[in-house]
C-alpha cells in the first residue's frame, strides 16, 4: 500500500548568520568603524583648506575696505549715472549729490525709460555707512524702477559732513533735489523712496513740499521711536541706559567735531551677537567654495563708514531717538520752522517686517495713530496711507534681498497709479501670489488694498517712563554741553580724530587680517590658490562634517540665548530706573 503523503510546511529561512559570523547590523557598524579613518582624513583635509579659503576671503575683504577708503568711499552703485547736482556748492551745503541713472551695463536711460511715468528718486540711509545699498545690484530698488520704465534719480552723500552741517541744510539741499528733478520732467511730482533713516527725511520733505511730491515709500523706516517691544526692538531703551544724548555729543567732540558712523553700525551688530559672531561667518566657512562673491559684494558695502557732523548726531538723537518729537509735532527743524506731520498731502506707503528687529511694525507705524487718533480724523484729513507687512525679512532685506525688489517692490511701482484714486483712509496692502514666484507677472500675483481702522495698529508703550529720559537726557546734556564740551574739543584734534577712527573695533577687526598690515597673512595669500586648485571638500554624509554643522548650531543657540537674557536683564533695569 502507498503510503500517504505527509504535507511539509515550508519554513522560513533563518535569519541567523552562519556560524562564525557576525549579524548584519553589526556587519554594518563593523564596515561604518572601517571607513572612519578615511572619513577623518577627509574632513581634516577638507578643514584645513576651508580655512585656509575663509582666512582668505577675510584677507580680500580687509584689501577691499582700505582700497575702497584710498579712493575716497565712492558710492556702491551697480548703474552707471551722472551728478546732477552737488549741495556742498549750495549756499547753506550739505554733503549731497543728486544722481541720474543712466544706464545698467549694455541697457542705457533711453532704452528703458518711459517719460511718461513719474520719475522715482531714492534715498538711501545715512546711518553709519555709505551710499549704494538701494542699487547695488541689478535686481534692486533702482533696478526694479528703471525696469518698470521710471526715469531714477539716486540720493548720495559723501563720507565727511560740511564743517558745520545742520539737518536744516541736508532738509534744504533735498528739496532743491526734488525741485530739479520736477523741473526736468515738465513739473511731474516725483516718487520719494526712502530707506530706513532717509524715511524720516522723505517725510519730512512730503510735509514741507506740499504738491511738489508724489507718492513716498517709506522702507523700514522709523517714525515712531518710543513704540517697540523687548523682543522686537531692544535699541529704543539704549538712549535711557546710556544717560541720554550726551554720549553721541562726546564722541562727537571726540572725533574734532564728526561722529563716526561706525558707532552706529556697531550698535546694529551687537543687537544680534550669534549672527555677527557666528552665524554670517560660519555660513562663509561651511559654504567657501560658493559664498565668496556673496559675502565680499555686501562686505564692501558694510564696511564703508561715513561721519555725521556734531550738530546733526545730537539734533537726531535729541529730536528723534530720544525725544520722540517728530510724531508729536515739536521737532524743530531751524528757527521759525516745526515739522508738522499733519501737513503731508501725498499718499504714504510704509514697507515694513515682522522680522526687522532695527525698525520693527511698532516703530513704523505707530506715528499713524499719534498724530490721527481715529480713522475718522485720519479720513476728515484727506489722508491716505498704505502699508505692506512681510512676515520674515530682516531689516536690510527691505532693501537689499533680491526676491523682496523682484516682488514687492515691483507691486508698490506697479500700484503706484492705484494709490492716487484711493479714497481717503488706511489700507493694508495685500500681494497674493500663489506660485511663490518672484518674477511673476499680473495676473499670475495680484495685489488689494483692504481697509483698516487707525485703532487697530496702536502699540502700547510706557509713554511715562521714556518722558523721563527724556528730561534725564536733557539734564545731562545741559551738563555736559557746559561743564565737559569745551575741554574736550580743546584736546581733540585732527590726528587725535584719525587715530580714534582708525582705533575703532569694527575697523580694527577688518583690516587687521590685509597683508599689508600684518605679515602672516601674506602667507594665507600665496596658499589660497593653490588650495583652491587642489579642493578636496568632504562629501555631505560625512558624520564629522555632520558633528561640525550640530556643533555650529549649538553654538549659535547658546549665543542667541545669551542674547535674549541680556535685552530682559535690559529691559528690566530699564524699567526700574524710570518707573
Amino acid at each position: 500500500m502507498a503510503r500517504p503523503i505527509k504535507s511539509v510546511k515550508a519554513e522560513a529561512p533563518s535569519r541567523e548568520p552562519p556560524a562564525g559570523q557576525a549579524p548584519a547590523s553589526a556587519q554594518a557598524d563593523v564596515k561604518a568603524a572601517a571607513g572612519l579613518p578615511e572619513a577623518a582624513w577627509q574632513y581634516q583635509l577638507d578643514l584645513w583648506q576651508r580655512s585656509i579659503l575663509f582666512l582668505d576671503i577675510l584677507r580680500e575683504r580687509a584689501n577691499n575696505m582700505l582700497a575702497h577708503e584710498q579712493a575716497g568711499l565712492p558710492p556702491l552703485l551697480h548703474f552707471e549715472y551722472e551728478t546732477v547736482l552737488d549741495a556742498r556748492r549750495f549756499k547753506h551745503p550739505a554733503n549731497y549729490a543728486l544722481l541720474r541713472i543712466t544706464a545698467c551695463g549694455s541697457d542705457h536711460w533711453e532704452e528703458c525709460v518711459d517719460e511718461a511715468k513719474p520719475p522715482v528718486i531714492i534715498l538711501d540711509p545715512r546711518a553709519g555707512h555709505g551710499p549704494g545699498i538701494g542699487g547695488f545690484k541689478r535686481d534692486s530698488e533702482v533696478g526694479m524702477a528703471l525696469h518698470e520704465g521710471h526715469p531714477v534719480y539716486f540720493v548720495m552723500f559723501f563720507p565727511a559732513p560740511c564743517p558745520g552741517q545742520t539737518l536744516a541744510d541736508v532738509l534744504h539741499a533735498l528739496r532743491r533735489f526734488v525741485e530739479e528733478v520736477s523741473r526736468r520732467h515738465k513739473g511731474t511730482a516725483p516718487v520719494l523712496y526712502g530707506n530706513c533713516q532717509a524715511g524720516w527725511a522723505v517725510t519730512l520733505r512730503s510735509a514741507d513740499c506740499e504738491g511738489l511730491v508724489g507718492p513716498a515709500v517709506l522702507n523700514g523706516s522709523p517714525l515712531s521711536y518710543w513704540a517697540g517691544a523687548s523682543d522686537a526692538n531692544p535699541m529704543r531703551l539704549a538712549g535711557g541706559l546710556t544717560g541720554g544724548a550726551w554720549i553721541a555729543h562726546f564722541l562727537s567732540d571726540l572725533g574734532d567735531g564728526r561722529f563716526d558712523g561706525a558707532w552706529l553700525a556697531q550698535n546694529f551688530e551687537d543687537l544680534n551677537p550669534a549672527n555677527t559672531l557666528w552665524d554670517k561667518n560660519y555660513k562663509v566657512f561651511a559654504n567657501v567654495d560658493t559664498e565668496r562673491e556673496r559675502f565680499l559684494e555686501f562686505e564692501r558695502w558694510w564696511t564703508g563708514f561715513y561721519f555725521l557732523s556734531r550738530e546733526e548726531i545730537t539734533a537726531i538723537v535729541e529730536n528723534l531717538f530720544i525725544g520722540n518729537k517728530l510724531e508729536s509735532g515739536e521737532m524743530r527743524i531751524c528757527e521759525g520752522c516745526v515739522a508738522d506731520l499733519k501737513r503731508i498731502r501725498n499718499p504714504i506707503v510704509i514697507f515694513a517686517s515682522h522680522g526687522d528687529n532695527i525698525t520693527p511694525p511698532h516703530q513704523a507705524l505707530n506715528w499713524v495713530p499719534a498724530v490721527y487718533p481715529t480713522t475718522e480724523a485720519l479720513k476728515a484729513a484727506g489722508k491716505r496711507i498704505v502699508y505692506l507687512i512681510n512676515p520674515h525679512v530682516g531689516h536690510l532685506g527691505i532693501f537689499v534681498s533680491a526676491s523682496v525688489a523682484r516682488l514687492e517692490h515691483r507691486a508698490i511701482l506697479e500700484s503706484l497709479g492705484e494709490l492716487e484714486t484711493l479714497k481717503p483712509g488706511l489700507y493694508e496692502m495685500k500681494i497674493s501670489n500663489p506660485t511663490n514666484d518672484p518674477d511673476c507677472r499680473k495676473p499670475q500675483y495680484s495685489v488689494a488694498f483692504e481697509e483698516r481702522k487707525v485703532e487697530d495698529i496702536r502699540f502700547d508703550y510706557p509713554r511715562a517712563e521714556f518722558e523721563k529720559v527724556r528730561k534725564v537726557s536733557e539734564f545731562n546734556e545741559h551738563l555736559y554741553n557746559t561743564f565737559v564740551s569745551p575741554w574736550v574739543r580743546a584736546a581733540a584734534n585732527p590726528m587725535s580724530a584719525a587715530w580714534l577712527k582708525w582705533a575703532h573695533p569694527m575697523r580694527v577687526s577688518r583690516y587687521l587680517f590685509s597683508e599689508k598690515l600684518n605679515p602672516w597673512m601674506a602667507g594665507i595669500a600665496a596658499l589660497a590658490p593653490w588650495v583652491s586648485e587642489q579642493r578636496q571638500p568632504a562629501s555631505a554624509d560625512n558624520p564629522f562634517v555632520a558633528a561640525e554643522r550640530a556643533l555650529s548650531g549649538q553654538t549659535s543657540a547658546a549665543l542667541d540665548a545669551w542674547r535674549k537674557a541680556r535685552d530682559e536683564a535690559r529691559e528690566s533695569v530699564f524699567h526700574n530706573l524710570y518707573r
